[in-house]
């Protein structure tokens, strides 16, 4: 294991009042203007939405787990321009894959704890075999009430992992969902607590909003770290890709550990995205590599849906 307490979190960025005043204004301006009507149809609507499939290679893999389907959603941002009825389409594309796991990795709000309510009718609606799992963004912790996010969603079958972990055991294998707090905003994000239930030979799938974390969280048996929070940089041109967190790659390989940051769903400041598409994860364990022709490097395939 790693050892009685190892704390992750990282100092928080904080932004002058000046430049949250700008993006404020911003996203009342675009609301008012019909932004959140405009973000569903260019960004989130069929033949627009991006759904990412991604192939995983893991060496050893039980023969149970061939195929084992986990689905990613991620950075929501509800509030001026994503709110009740813009996730339809994301969370059709998501059931489509018939997943084994449904998780979301972060970043329901925007502003307030309630705006993550709105998402809620939509999202209950994912179907995975084995549930629908969750972790905090950066933003959820605005107010100090995540724990009021947690429990409404609990009411609608998605359960927070907060420094915490699962086991969902298959034939001679199991995979392990650890869900890591987040590095800049949570209290802790004990890593050695999250996966402490964990079993040797266990596949770990590791849930962490931010990928600053993945460098301290890669090891060996860990098959993937999901990730959100870059947006994928949310406008990919120059100058304009800085103002938000830094993006390292859509997937990034560390050692044995495959690092999937996904450019998720909602956007903040303007209703715009630019070489960066809003997209559904869907990542399949395999005990193959891929071989020439299964898509983009890595077995990774992506299409309009």
């Amino acid at each position: 294991m790693d050892g009685p307490s190892q704390d992750l979190r990282v100092e928080p960025r904080r932004h002058g009042k000046g430049r949250l005043a700008a993006f404020w204004l911003a996203e009342q301006s675009a609301r008012f203007l019909g932004g959140r009507a405009f973000y569903r149809r260019r960004h989130l609507s069929p033949g627009r939405l991006r759904l990412r499939r991604e192939v995983l290679p893991v060496a050893g893999l039980a023969l149970e787990l061939e195929g084992f389907c986990v689905v990613q959603l991620s950075d929501f941002h509800g509030g001026n321009l994503l709110s009740a009825g813009s996730l339809t389409h994301a969370v059709e594309l998501a059931n489509r894959e018939r997943p084994d796991l449904a998780v979301l990795t972060g970043d329901y709000i925007t502003h307030h704890w309630r705006q993550a309510l709105d998402l809620l009718d939509e999202l209950s609606g994912l179907r995975a075999r084995l549930g629908v799992y969750a972790v905090f963004g950066n933003h959820d912790y605005r107010g100090r009430c995540e724990r009021r996010i947690a429990e409404a969603y609990a009411q609608r079958g998605i359960r927070f992992l907060c420094n915490e972990s699962l086991r969902f055991p298959a034939g001679a294998g199991a995979v392990a969902l650890v869900g890591v707090e987040d590095l800049e905003e949570a209290r802790a994000a004990d890593v050695s607590a999250a996966r402490a239930a964990l079993q040797p030979g266990d596949v770990e799938l590791v849930l962490c909003h931010n990928p600053r974390a993945a460098p301290r969280l890669a090891r060996a048996g860990v098959a993937a770290i999901l990730c959100g929070h870059t947006h994928g940089t949310q406008v990919d041109l120059p100058w304009l890709r800085r103002l938000g967190p830094a993006h390292p790659g859509a997937r990034v390989q560390l050692g044995p550990t495959r690092v999937i940051t996904s450019r998720g769903l909602g956007v903040v400041g303007l209703p715009w995205r630019h070489g960066a598409p809003a997209e559904v994860v869907a990542l399949r364990l395999s005990r193959e590599v891929p071989g020439p022709g299964a898509g983009e490097a890595g077995g990774v395939a992506c299409t309009a849906a």
